[in-house]
């Protein structure tokens, strides 16, 4: 497929997602065992596959992650081995240690990508497929990954671009919380394509106390200000207590969704969301590696498969808002 017709397949599929109503939603290692057909009474494979992702501890988003990928390891009777760290090199060496377990297969995410790509090529040569998910969609096959589950984040970004310009937004501060990170980087891109006025700030999403501190300073330093685009949940709550600290009539917008976020989408203080379906992208990382395991089976066709992205807004959060009070969206 030629990058135009890949971008107009992508463009489509995108936005069907956006009509939806769908919802979201220091290193440490789990291992929930799933046993072998569980809640799902489907197979007993007696597989067993790594989950390596960059999540910065205390982040809800990564429940909804890990709560598809159990559903579909009880459904498969696999034994998940979930394990994250936010710094690139540790993550790297998580890879390298399941690989070094021999576990049957390994679904990681690729923030960045760069970093990752030594550990994940030491997988294929050792003949374990990999998925990658949530982060990396214009690097994955260039790393080594055979599939990818995830949102289009540069279609994400230019979409709530696209939204804040025909809203009036003029003067928008883009918040990235993870350094290096190569989709929250592209949501911000996306974000600048559709309002020029764009600008990013730099925050430590691993302390709350710190980025209400970065974003209340840099407001009562540009009260121009007129939108916030968050890329995370409870980014978006901290900024939430920023604009009240220092006085500002900026509109908040945000990725993703938990169920504080989701109130305050319901309340009229976050204006919408653009969600991607995080357990969707952790069932489905694990699903496709049973069936590549068992068949043989390629899902995506070489192209990734999308999860999003799609709007969370006052139109159907009392549709979504009961959703987000469990891991299941």
């Amino acid at each position: 497929m030629t990058r135009v017709r890949k971008a107009s397949a992508l463009a489509v599929v995108a936005a069907v997602a956006i009509g939806a109503t769908a919802c979201s939603g220091g290193g440490r290692e789990e291992t929930p065992d799933t046993d072998s057909g569980g809640n799902g009474g489907g197979d007993n494979s007696g597989y067993t596959i790594a989950m390596v992702t960059h999540e910065t501890p205390g982040d809800t988003f990564w429940d909804k992650i890990k709560a598809g990928a159990e559903q579909a390891a009880a459904n498969y009777g696999i034994t998940l081995k979930y394990s994250n760290d936010p710094d690139p090199g540790k993550q790297a060496t998580l890879i390298q240690n399941a690989v070094d377990s021999k576990v049957d297969g390994v679904a990681t995410t690729l923030a960045t990508p760069d970093a990752l790509a030594s550990a994940v090529q030491t997988a294929r040569d050792a003949d374990i497929p990999v998925v990658a998910f949530n982060s990396g969609i214009d690097q994955y096959l260039d790393v080594g990954a055979q599939m990818y589950f995830g949102s289009d984040e540069n279609l994400a970004g230019e979409s709530a671009g696209t939204r804040i310009a025909e809203a009036g937004g003029k003067n928008v501060l883009c918040v990235i919380q993870a350094a290096g990170s190569v989709a929250l980087e592209a949501r911000c891109a996306g974000v600048k394509k559709g309002v020029a006025g764009t600008t990013n700030i730099q925050v430590n999403g691993a302390d709350d106390s710190a980025v209400v501190s970065s974003l209340q300073a840099k407001l009562t330093e540009d009260p121009s200000i007129d939108y916030i685009v968050t890329l995370g949940a409870p980014i978006a709550l901290d900024a939430l207590q920023a604009m009240d600290a220092a006085g500002s009539d900026a509109k908040l917008i945000t990725f993703d969704l938990n169920q504080d976020a989701a109130q305050a989408i319901k309340d009229k203080k976050i204006e919408f969301s653009i969600d991607q379906q995080p357990y969707v992208q952790g069932y489905h990382a694990v699903t496709a590696l049973y069936l590549n395991l068992k068949n043989g089976n390629d899902i995506g066709g070489g192209g990734p498969v999308l999860t999003g992205p799609s709007f969370v807004d006052s139109e159907n959060i009392d549709v979504i808002l009961p959703f987000t009070k469990n891991n299941t969206r």
